[in-house]
């Protein structure tokens, strides 16, 4: 069984900061991409980072320059952090990732039970 439990949510002003993280547990062999998604009330999940194992990265338009994504691959770790946080950016945050469980699998997607991040004066 794999697990991913995220942490770093809250409520924070504009403008502020905040970081999440997210590690992986369980039955792992390796781990390939790791990232963040958002849905917000009435919206759809929608992609915000992703780092490959390699290191390579993509980000939403809406994000870049404000969010950084990063992993510590030794604890299959996945961190967001988020500057200059907006209205918009409310919305709770679930982490997720390309798992392969033994040797003789193929990689699933698994995903984290989601963080609320409210951004709000």
């Amino acid at each position: 069984q794999v697990q991913l439990v995220e942490s770093g949510g809250g409520l924070v002003q504009p403008g502020g900061s905040l970081r999440l993280s997210c590690a992986a547990s369980g039955s792992i062999f390796s781990v390939n991409a790791m990232g963040w998604y958002r849905q917000a009330p009435g919206k759809q999940r929608e992609l915000v980072a992703t780092m490959a194992n390699g290191g390579n990265t993509n980000y939403a338009d809406s994000v870049k320059g404000r969010f950084t994504i990063a992993r510590d691959n030794a604890k299959n770790t996945v961190y967001l952090h988020m500057n200059s946080l907006e209205p918009e950016d409310t919305a709770v945050y679930y982490c997720n990732a390309n798992i392969r469980r033994t040797a003789y699998t193929s990689y699933n997607n698994y995903w984290g039970q989601g963080t609320q991040v409210t951004v709000s004066s």
